[in-house]
């Protein structure tokens, strides 16, 4: 096939052969398939900014580290600058996710490298050596969703335990191959100690997964392995083996209402008098005429 233009340079370099075929065309890429040297890869080529439809970008990078100090401040101040940079830390944020859950034994696709935008990667196979389906254009039998279940809970977990929550896995992002689920799709990787957004994304991916396999293994409709999952980490207790339950005990206290109201009562006269005391040193400013 014709070589796409953002794939030309791979080419020229030599890290690339021939482009085989377009996979798939998403709101954030377009993924070939490419030969390189022997081996079959995908090269992920990330879409513009201009170009993506996925509009929650801030949110999901809120606790992002980012070593360089005037990088930082460009990126907060919004600069021409920083939103370029800002940029490319968004489109480099798959590739540290992937080599850093590859380290923590998560099934991810091997990263190959990362070049003007473009991603090298494993490709994902199925048991007769074609393209790996995706979760969703897969029928399960019974034993097969608690299985596949399972694994992908115990990668959750190990993800967490590597500080990093998905923010987007649904069955559309879990391939699957002849040893069971693959995880993809990872730029919007959630920082899990630094994102105030961090419990509620786990909870929602470990959901979205619950509904899936709970559609041929209706018992998981009745867990809560996010909460639980949750809960242990917040406490220190999560291990990348850590063995779940699903169990969750739910808080049943209800809540003093009355005590509650005392509360915001309290802090808005505190706030009313902090106002006040500002009020009386502006007043202090102002110069004799």
């Amino acid at each position: 096939m014709k070589i796409p233009k953002r794939l030309q340079p791979l080419v020229d370099d030599g890290m690339i052969d021939e482009v085989l075929m377009q996979l798939m065309s998403g709101k954030e890429a377009q993924v070939y398939v490419v030969r390189c040297g022997e081996d079959v890869r995908c090269a992920k080529v990330f879409k513009e900014a201009k170009q993506r439809s996925f509009k929650q970008a801030v949110q999901y990078q809120e606790g992002r580290k980012e070593r360089n100090t005037r990088r930082a401040r460009a990126m907060a101040k919004k600069t021409r600058y920083g939103q370029k940079e800002q940029e490319q830390a968004w489109l480099t944020a798959e590739v540290d996710a992937l080599y850093q859950l590859a380290g923590a034994n998560v099934r991810v696709p091997k990263p190959f490298g990362f070049v003007d935008g473009v991603l090298l990667m494993e490709m994902i196979t199925g048991a007769e050596g074609e393209v790996a389906p995706r979760l969703d254009e897969v029928t399960l039998s019974h034993e097969q969703a608690l299985r596949y279940h399972a694994k992908v809970i115990q990668d959750v977990v190990r993800m967490l335990c590597a500080g990093l929550i998905h923010g987007d896995l649904s069955e559309f992002n879990v391939l699957v191959d002849a040893e069971g689920p693959v995880i993809i799709d990872l730029p919007q990787a959630v920082n899990a100690a630094g994102n105030n957004s961090a419990e509620a994304m786990l909870e929602r991916d470990v959901n979205n997964m619950r509904a899936y396999f709970g559609r041929f293994a209706p018992e998981l409709l009745k867990t809560h392995y996010g909460k639980e999952m949750w809960a242990l980490y917040e406490a220190g207790e999560l291990h990348p083996d850590s063995q779940l339950t699903g169990d969750f005990d739910f808080d049943t206290h209800i809540a003093n209402v009355d005590e509650l109201m005392e509360v915001i009562d309290d802090a808005k006269e505190e706030e009313d008098e902090r106002q006040a005391r500002m009020r009386d040193d502006d007043d202090d400013d102002i110069p004799y005429g």
